[in-house]
């Protein structure tokens, strides 16, 4: 494979960061389709507490499978992705750290701030880098609705407004319990891509209020071998939020999230500015089209792309992180972000719950846009 140099393995093709997946659930099959679109990064090795799943996925990919342990102690993994539940982010992150390498993984960073920061200051003390999904406003669609925003074509922007609801996933997913246990419900699942979003759009947040709620409807689930089984939803988790954000720049963010809405006829994403309106695209999607519409003219109509990964998927957060260890710079989907927006939340459920304002502890710079045109490396 050649030397390695800051943890990334150097080939005759240029700098490739060797990637170990730990956990081959529903999601990882996105990062799979992506890896031959990311020519810096090379799948290398495959690992689940399921020895069987782990090595049919192996096979199906061409690479090697593994126990956890023996791929957290291969040399020849740069970086861990850490596909598991949410209950187990910040354990894989830290052994991955203590193995010395890299980690990048899905949303959220963890359970809680707690959890979370020692990650951090694990990472900084080896000099290791932590990322963190979503990277899906890494793509066309949230990074033009950002260069429209940024460009005044808006003039300056007062406010946003998020409402994002769904029944359940438990209608799609076919084994969607943990979306019911700590870690889960609409805000800590759906939450980050919208707050990523935000804190992207308008930098950090410094204050919240919300409230709170849950049903006692049943639930069960769906689809595939588990239909009709019965989903508990443990007392922790909320099924419904509404939060208000006061950004550290003035602008003012409502956010709804939510497991119990059959149908909605409520606009998805708006930020709305002294000048006009703009219509985000889903932040779970990469590339949905961006709409304006302004004082002078009040039609919506679409935004061309102008910034952004070009035909990006799960896995560009990892590749502008290997970037960015090759360039030494600041990589976009960090884990400071990442535990600013898991700050955000935990705070919201706290607000919700004591009925008060919250004080934010963490801050954490908006990230670097990504200028058009933008090929992964």
């Amino acid at each position: 494979m050649g030397s390695t140099l800051n943890g990334v393995s150097e080939t005759t093709g240029g700098s490739v960061l060797r990637v170990g997946v730990i956990g081959v659930g529903n999601i990882s099959k996105q990062y799979f389709a992506e890896f031959p679109k990311l020519p810096n990064l090379e799948l290398v090795v495959v690992a689940d507490l399921d020895l069987a799943r782990a090595a049919e996925v192996a096979a199906e990919q061409g690479v090697r499978s593994s126990s956890v342990d023996e791929l957290l102690a291969d040399p020849e993994v740069d970086v861990v992705l850490n596909l598991t539940i949410p209950a187990a982010h910040a354990e894989v992150a830290l052994r991955a750290l203590e193995a010395g390498k890299h980690v990048y993984g899905e949303k959220p960073l963890a359970l809680s701030t707690a959890e979370a920061r020692p990650v951090l200051e694990l990472a900084a003390a080896k000099g290791l880098r932590v990322g963190s999904a979503p990277d899906t406003v890494l793509g066309s669609g949230v990074q033009t609705a950002l260069a429209v925003l940024d460009s005044g074509a808006i003039g300056r922007p007062i406010a946003a407004a998020v409402a994002w609801s769904a029944p359940g996933h438990e209608l799609w997913h076919p084994a969607p319990a943990f979306y019911y246990q700590p870690g889960g419900g609409p805000l800590l699942d759906m939450g980050p891509y919208y707050l990523t979003s935000l804190v992207s759009f308008f930098g950090p947040v410094v204050r919240v209020s919300g409230a709170v709620a849950r049903s006692d409807r049943e639930r069960s689930v769906a689809t595939g071998a588990l239909a009709g089984t019965p989903i508990p939803v443990h007392e922790e988790v909320d099924t419904h939020v509404t939060a208000i954000l006061e950004h550290e720049n003035g602008v003012v963010s409502t956010v709804t999230v939510s497991f119990e809405v059959w149908a909605s006829r409520v606009p998805l994403f708006e930020v709305y500015g002294t000048g006009g309106t703009v219509a985000v695209p889903d932040p779970n999607r990469f590339s949905d089209p961006v709409e304006i519409a302004t004082a002078d003219d009040r039609t919506w109509r679409a935004v061309p792309d102008s910034a952004g990964f070009v035909d990006a998927g799960r896995g560009v957060g990892l590749s502008d992180l290997a970037e960015a260890i090759e360039q030494n710079r600041p990589h976009r989907a960090s884990g400071d972000l990442a535990f600013h927006v898991l700050e955000i939340m935990e705070a919201i459920i706290v607000a919700g719950r004591e009925h008060r304002v919250v004080e934010l502890t963490s801050t954490v710079p908006r990230p670097a846009p990504v200028l058009q045109p933008a090929t992964v490396a």
